[in-house]
């Protein structure tokens, strides 16, 4: 079975540069507090020098906070590896917004899937990408997103650790559980699992749907520099909680939040002030008078519980940084992001993708009769222009015929233009706000 999309689709398209991550873990990585997390307590020991790692994070319950550790890193693909991804990974697009390039493409390729399974495949992502839109910010979003199903046929239906460990199955991106004698951890090659997204047409989050009902998951944070996207996650196609896990994730690699949770033992914080919008050194006093971080959604109700404040813990450590609310989704699974949460992950969605789309091209002029379909979220407001004057009467509608625009038919040039502003009450930066607005024009011919 060949791609079900256009052949825009079949083409191996590299990977936008700079996308994030495909749902990459530990977002204080790159940051200042991210380079005191190694020394943080209960932070995993690091290895031997000269022996090439990755850094993970894992979930070890389904209600407990993650953790973070290091796994071998994969080893360069064999000739052998090469020749089969080659003729392997068929595209499908399963969710279809808009234009790549003009919306964020999330791409889930399986593992543990045979070649008479990829159809069970395409309905573990449509059910899995229906939890994760479920959940707000994405909820408000789901219009900004493509989705798209990379197959990799396995050899073998299930993967390795599951439901033992020692169970080892043959499959496409070597899945496998008690990755480093951890349980609930599910490692992946991720150099096959790169070759495998590259077929897509894009990717900015890359999901790896292990084939196994058994809760568990990782995310990859140290792969950026190979890469175009800075990371990996994984996780159960039939768990009906690994989903949690993968919103946890694009919290660090969309909104570039941090990990709100400690790890329990007396472990003070004294760098300098965290980049993340998530943690600060500062009090809720403090934020409010220097107006520092989230002092904008001070004292207001959060959807994750609670009024926003500042809350002692976070970034691993128990004391020293603080956290917006008692309890997010960046703290423990299956709860909501906190309000400034939502803002950031808000922010992160427009770095990929665009207010406004359209299918109509606007590189090429178009007859009078052509009738343009836009989108763009439900908290935008759209309007319409001819030739830079509004016209009134079609704001707010997201399809029109462009001669019931009143362009003229006098044999001249003329411009239309579609102009939206998203208008979310979710987002209270002016900064950021300046960045929600966009316009698409096309020129109409005599």
């Amino acid at each position: 079975m060949r791609s079900r999309t256009s052949t825009d689709v079949r083409r191996r398209l590299s990977i936008r540069t700079a996308v994030t991550a495909g749902l990459a873990a530990a977002a204080l990585a790159a940051t200042a507090a991210g380079a005191t997390a190694a020394a943080a307590p209960g932070a995993a020991t690091p290895p031997p020098q000269g022996h090439r790692t990755q850094q993970v994070e894992y979930f070890t319950g389904a209600a407990g906070h993650p953790r973070h550790t290091t796994v071998p890193a994969s080893a360069p693909l064999s000739p052998a590896d090469r020749a089969a991804i080659a003729g392997d990974g068929d595209v499908t697009s399963i969710v279809q917004n808009g234009p790549v390039g003009a919306k964020l493409d999330v791409v889930f390729i399986g593992d543990g899937y045979t070649a008479a399974q990829q159809e069970d495949f395409h309905a573990d992502v449509r059910a899995k990408w229906a939890k994760i839109s479920a959940v707000e910010p994405y909820a408000s979003y789901a219009g900004l997103f493509n989705v798209w199903a990379v197959d990799a046929v396995s050899h073998e239906s299930g993967v390795s650790g599951d439901p033992t460990q020692d169970v080892v199955r043959d499959t496409a991106l070597d899945s496998a559980f008690f990755c480093d004698g951890t349980e609930r951890l599910l490692c992946v090659d991720t150099g096959k699992v790169e070759s495998y997204a590259s077929k897509a047409p894009a990717a900015d989050l890359v999901v790896v749907l292990a084939n196994s009902t058994k809760y568990g998951g990782a995310g990859y944070n140290d792969i950026s520099s190979q890469v175009g996207y800075d990371g990996i996650a994984t996780a159960s196609s039939d768990n009906d909680r690994s989903d949690q896990i993968a919103v946890h994730e694009t919290g660090h690699s969309l909104g570039k939040l941090a990990d709100e949770y400690d790890y329990g033992q007396s472990g003070t914080y004294s760098g300098p002030e965290p980049a993340e919008a998530n943690l600060t050194t500062f009090s809720a006093d403090e934020m409010a008078a220097q107006r520092q971080k989230w002092y904008r959604w001070i004292g207001r109700e959060s959807p994750d519980g609670g009024a926003v404040g500042a809350f002692e813990g976070g970034g691993y450590y128990q004391y020293g940084l603080n956290r917006p609310t008692e309890n997010s989704i960046m703290r423990t699974l299956g709860r909501e992001f906190n309000l400034p949460g939502r803002e950031a992950m808000i922010a992160g969605f427009y770095r990929y993708a665009s207010v406004l789309s359209s299918t109509v091209a606007t590189d090429r002029a178009i007859p009078r009769k052509t009738r343009i379909h836009v989108g763009a979220p439900p908290s935008a407001k759209v309007k319409w222009y001819v030739d830079g004057r509004e016209r009134k009467a079609a704001r707010g509608r997201y399809t029109v015929v462009v001669r019931a625009l009143g362009v003229p038919a006098d044999g001249r040039t003329h411009t239309v233009t579609a102009w939206a502003t998203d208008r979310t009450a979710a987002v209270r930066d002016p900064a950021l706000r300046k960045q929600l607005s966009g316009k698409l024009s096309w020129r109409v011919s005599p």
